[in-house]
């Protein structure tokens, strides 16, 4: 890692190194935090509330009314045809209704770099609102008109919103805040996303929009938020990142800043931001091709990649899927079944304030640690439940416990943590890029675990939870030993700490040192901090063999009278 003081590969220049402390790590060199100012607040709650509760609104939309839904799809077939769909082919275009949704997402994240870089993170967000009003447009006059199609194609574009905005918007708030409330903003959209999965459990119930004659306006409902979002999102500004690092307009920064951070003296903060763009000087944004083979980024490449793909592989789309039946098992009445699932997502509101709160306190790392960790813990607690359900009875009531455990330590860290740390790993010309790797991998396994889990569920039966057990574990042990923590450092200083320090040098450190204590004690090296043992400062740095100083050549002279004697 030594030869990395070309740090980003591609500059030009090497960034500007903030202080370190005597273990290497760097250390804030001025304060350029910032206070939680009303305009700051009122944007990151209209972005989460018109786009990021969009994702868990429709994630949820289709459970209640799917009776209805797969009625009209045979009904309308049978006005067409003059026959109903055949068992098979209706499940089938039901589970083409739910899986479009992923297929969508996936091509908005694979757009959203060329996008943002073209539109800006305000502008895009406001032109993907519009997305949403068609899409609602289409569900909403589906049945007025007899055409399926509708809602398949309005689910579609609702995906094609999402995928668009779980990028866009984490990326718009890790820009504008400062970076003492960085977590706290970033972790808002998350809470959001409960929220929305919350209100169509609610919205869902027969008591208000879950009969049958409502469900065209239950997928629709999706527009009122969007509308707000539309109508009251020019009253804020641009990225100020965005508009001096990309389109170099300092004084709209500037304004920018003084807007958001409440106050007219912004200069240190675009001081920060100069000395990024200045580094960034010779660096064209870059694409995940560019962004796969550039070296220098590598480990922050992989974390955002092992982070994503752990946080859809930690089976909760599985526990979503087949919470009913769980409760079912455990001897919950179905008409009270509803009203419980309400319960869960009102937990899940609950575990993601929790975190919320907590980020700036406990940092990233705890939180996206602790709740892999219990995801873990609990999914395995679920399989020993359903192998021992029937010889045990009380066991059903563990594995309700399993299922809000899953749930709320999803909630609290890895539903959210992940979207933050792709925009604090990179600087201004990798962050597109690694959104567009980040949400492409998320909305993959998103759709591979809605094909496959059915079919391991029945090849492996309650076994199959073990398999998202291991990933969550896998996930938090590559976290602990990988990811440094981003808490209160801006994006130069945690683009150095990766540029500086070796991942897993600890381990190797403390390796290193059993291995020459063994050497020593078979006396190869001398000293205890000889050149085979690495000092204290020394951590990270390469182990060479001991350099011993050349024996002079012998005296002829002396040889001459040794022979002679």
């Amino acid at each position: 890692m030594g030869g990395k003081s070309q740090a980003l590969g591609l500059l030009s220049s090497p960034p500007p190194h903030p202080p370190t402390d005597e273990k290497g790590t760097p250390q804030p060199s001025r304060d350029i935090g910032g206070r939680l100012t009303c305009p700051l607040l009122s944007v990151t709650l209209l972005v989460s509330f018109g786009s990021s509760m969009l994702y868990g609104y429709n994630l949820a939309v289709v459970n209640s009314p799917a009776a209805h839904i797969k009625a009209f799809y045979n009904a309308t077939w049978s006005q067409r045809y003059g026959h109903g769909l055949p068992p098979g082919s209706l499940t089938l275009l039901y589970s083409l209704t739910i899986s479009i949704f992923a297929l969508g997402g996936l091509g908005g994240s694979l757009l959203v770099g060329t996008l943002v870089t073209r539109y800006g993170r305000h502008g895009m967000l406001g032109c993907s609102a519009l997305l949403v009003l068609l899409a609602g447009g289409l569900m909403a006059f589906s049945r007025q008109l007899a055409a399926p199609e509708m809602v398949i194609v309005g689910r579609a574009i609702t995906g094609l919103h999402s995928g668009i905005c779980l990028s866009v918007v984490p990326l718009y708030l890790g820009e504008i805040a400062p970076k003492n409330l960085r977590g706290f903003l970033g972790l808002l959209p998350s809470i959001f996303i409960c929220l929305g999965v919350f209100c169509a459990q609610v919205l869902g119930l027969p008591e208000l929009l879950g009969q049958d004659r409502y469900w065209p306006l239950f997928l629709a409902v999706v527009a009122i938020p969007a509308s707000l979002q539309l109508l009251l999102l020019h009253c804020f500004p641009e990225s100020p990142r965005f508009l001096l690092i990309e389109r170099n307009d300092v004084c709209g920064a500037t304004e920018a800043l003084r807007r958001f951070l409440g106050t007219p003296d912004v200069q240190e903060v675009l001081e920060e931001m100069k000395e990024e763009q200045q580094s960034l000087s010779s660096v064209q944004t870059v694409s995940v091709q560019q962004l796969l083979r550039d070296r220098s980024v590598r480990w922050q490449t992989l974390s955002v990649a092992v982070v994503n793909v752990g946080m859809q592989l930690s089976g909760i789309d599985a526990i979503w899927f087949y919470t009913n039946t769980i409760f079912q098992n455990a001897g919950i009445p179905e008409s009270q079944i509803p009203y419980v699932t309400v319960g869960t997502g009102a937990i899940e509101v609950v575990a993601g304030l929790i975190g919320c709160f907590t980020i700036e306190k406990l940092g990233r790392r705890p939180l996206i640690i602790t709740g892999f960790c219990a995801m873990g813990t609990c999914l395995a607690g679920i399989t020993g439940c359903l192998l021992l359900q029937t010889a045990l009875p009380w066991m059903r009531y563990v594995a309700v416990a399993c299922v809000v455990g899953i749930i709320a330590g999803f909630c609290m860290g890895p539903a959210g943590v992940p979207f933050l740390m792709t925009a604090e790993l990179f600087t201004q010309s990798h962050r597109s890029a690694a959104y567009v790797l980040g949400g492409s991998l998320n909305w993959l396994c998103n759709f591979t675990i809605g094909f496959v889990f059915p079919f391991l569920q029945m090849s492996t039966g309650a076994f199959s939870y073990l398999v998202f057990c291991g990933v969550c574990l896998l996930v938090a042990l590559y976290v602990y030993l990988i990811v440094p923590e981003t808490k209160n450092r801006t994006f130069m200083e945690i683009s150095h700490v990766f540029t500086t320090c070796q991942p897993l040098s600890p381990l190797r450190r403390r390796g290193m040192l059993r291995l020459c204590g063994v050497m020593m004690r078979m006396g190869t090296v001398a000293g205890p901090y000889g050149s085979l043992v690495p000092g204290p400062n020394t951590m990270g740095a390469e182990i060479t063999a001991p350099q011993h100083p050349p024996r002079p050549p012998p005296d002829s002279a002396a040889l001459g009278s040794r022979t002679e004697r």
